[in-house]
C-alpha cells in the first residue's frame, strides 16, 4: 500500500509540473481561431459522407438485423477512435502535457517512434491517394450525368446525349488546381459549414430516397 501512495504522489507531483510548464507549442503556432461550432462543423463533415447515400442499399443487403448492427458498430469504433486520437493531442500527458501534436502523423512520431510514423506515412498517403482517385471519377461520372440530363431536357430523351468522361475529369482536375491556390483555404471556417450542410444533405437525400422507396413498395 505504501509504494501504491507513493506513485500517487509523484504522478500528482509530475501532472502538477507539466501543468506549470510552458507549453512549446502555444506561443509559437498560428492563432487558433477555432469554437465549439467549427469543431462540430468539421466533426459532421468527417463522420457523414457521400457514402450515406449508399447507405441504405448497404443495410438492405445486410437485412434488419446485421444492418443496424453493422451501423452501431462502426458508430462504437469511430467512438474509440476519437476518444483515442482526443488523448493524442497532448503529449506526454493527454491533459496537461507541454506537447502539443499539431497532426495525426506528429502525435504518431511522438508516441510510437520513428519507425511507426514511416509505416503510418506511408499508409495515410496511400489511402489520400485512393480517396482522390475515387473522387476525381466519381465527381467527373457525375458531371457527365449532370450534362446528359440537361441535354436530354433540352433535346428530348430520343437525342444522342454522349459525353466523354475524359473531359469531366479534366475540368475536375482543372478546378482542384484552381481552388488549391488560394492561401489557407483548409483554415477557411464557413468551408467546414458548408461542407456540414452538404452532410446533412447528403443525409436528407439518402433519407428521402428510402422513403420514396418504402412508398412505392
Amino acid at each position: 500500500m505504501g509504494s501504491g501512495g507513493g506513485g500517487t504522489r509523484e504522478t500528482t507531483e509530475n501532472i502538477t509540473l507539466l501543468r506549470n510548464h510552458k507549453k512549446e507549442s502555444d506561443g509559437d503556432l498560428i492563432k487558433r481561431t477555432g469554437n465549439v461550432y467549427t469543431a462540430v462543423a468539421h466533426i459532421i463533415t468527417a463522420v457523414v459522407g457521400s457514402g450515406v447515400l449508399s447507405l441504405s442499399w448497404s443495410v438492405a443487403q445486410l437485412g434488419w438485423i446485421a444492418g443496424p448492427a453493422a451501423i452501431l458498430f462502426f458508430a462504437a469504433v469511430t467512438l474509440v477512435q476519437a476518444t483515442l486520437l482526443a488523448n493524442c493531442y497532448r503529449s506526454p500527458d493527454p491533459e496537461h502535457g507541454h506537447i502539443r501534436n499539431k497532426s495525426y502523423m506528429g502525435a504518431v512520431k511522438q508516441n510510437l517512434g520513428d519507425k511507426s510514423h514511416l509505416v503510418c506515412s506511408f499508409l495515410q498517403l496511400t489511402n489520400m491517394y485512393g480517396c482522390c482517385v475515387a473522387y476525381t471519377i466519381t465527381a467527373a461520372a457525375s458531371i457527365r450525368g449532370i450534362w446528359q440530363s440537361s441535354c436530354y431536357r433540352s433535346q428530348g430523351n430520343g437525342a444522342p446525349c454522349s459525353y466523354e468522361i475524359t473531359s469531366c475529369t479534366l475540368i475536375f482536375g482543372v478546378s482542384q488546381i484552381i481552388l488549391s491556390q488560394i492561401p489557407d483555404f483548409h483554415n477557411m471556417a464557413w468551408l467546414s459549414v458548408v461542407a456540414a450542410l452538404m452532410s446533412f444533405s447528403y443525409s436528407f437525400i439518402g433519407c428521402g430516397l428510402g422513403v420514396a422507396k418504402v412508398i412505392g413498395n
